[in-house]
């Protein structure tokens, strides 16, 4: 693939992404077809969603894992899915408020508070599931496990408490945001594609100079990710480099020297 059939694809791929829509391949449609006939399918969807998907993917093969897979013995692992995920979902797609109840590390339960949740996140290292919500009395946000709430329920809030809530969120995120500048060297334009594979999990926008004949990246991290993506780059290797920032510079300068030192101190002894 030459350089141009990867910048056209990628433009593809952007504009789908901006649209809403995904595509996907005839290994993932069987593996779907054969996740829904798991019973845990019935929780995790509506039974609407659910005969949707089946009638969809009907004619797609299933895969046939029983004769060449076989699980070993493992430790009890917590259930990913969680009943709330779903009630809790929806409000946050309808921006609808919430009277939530929870229990505390000390056993405390705190009984029907009004919020409005913003986004549910999942703890890898945990494996718990967070409901991000913001409290109305306290007008501050907050982290519950869905494994803490104790009930929950839908309710309206009054137009000018929603429009209060999104701009108090919409100001805190932008705060909490930085931008980060990545030039593309030069040589390694071909590896384009690969390198915004590397930050896809990240906002971006690339800019492209006719006359340097240069990429540059323009990523928007969470302030508390910077380090995430100092470990992208690092992995990038010497593809890219940090157009801005002082802190950025000063700890991939600090990265490089200190593996300098390390190879340096083994050759020494060698």
């Amino acid at each position: 693939m030459n350089l141009f059939e990867k910048i056209f694809n990628y433009q593809i791929l952007s504009r789908l992404e901006e649209s809403g829509t995904l595509t996907i391949t005839s290994q993932e449609r069987a593996w779907l077809k054969t996740m829904l006939g798991q019973p845990a399918a019935k929780e995790a969807f509506s039974e609407e969603t659910l005969e949707k998907l089946q009638r969809i993917l009907q004619d797609a093969p299933s895969l046939d894992t029983h004769e060449y897979v076989m699980e070993r013995a493992k430790s009890r692992e917590k259930q990913v899915f969680h009943p709330l995920l779903r009630p809790l979902h929806r409000c946050i797609i309808e921006e609808k408020g919430i009277l939530i109840s929870y229990s505390t590390r000390n056993g405390r339960v705190n009984e029907e508070h009004e919020g409005f949740p913003y986004k549910l996140e999942y703890s890898m290292v945990k494996r718990e599931w967070y409901l991000l919500w913001f409290h109305v009395k306290r007008r501050c946000k907050m982290s519950t496990k869905l494994s803490s709430i104790t009930a929950v329920s839908a309710q309206l809030l009054p137009i000018k408490e929603l429009e209060r809530i999104r701009h108090s969120l919409a100001t805190h995120q932008a705060s909490r945001k930085t931008t980060v500048q990545v030039k593309v060297v030069r040589q390694y334009n071909r590896e384009l594609s690969r390198i915004l594979y590397a930050f896809s999990c990240f906002e971006k926008e690339v800019s492209y100079d006719e006359e340097q004949d240069s990429y540059e990246v323009s990523i928007h991290v969470p302030r508390d990710e910077v380090e995430y993506l100092l470990s992208k780059i690092r992995f990038l290797g010497k593809r890219v480099q940090i157009s801005n920032g002082t802190y950025l510079k000063k700890r991939m300068l600090e990265t490089s020297k200190k593996a300098l030192e390390r190879y340096a101190e083994e050759l020494e002894n060698e």
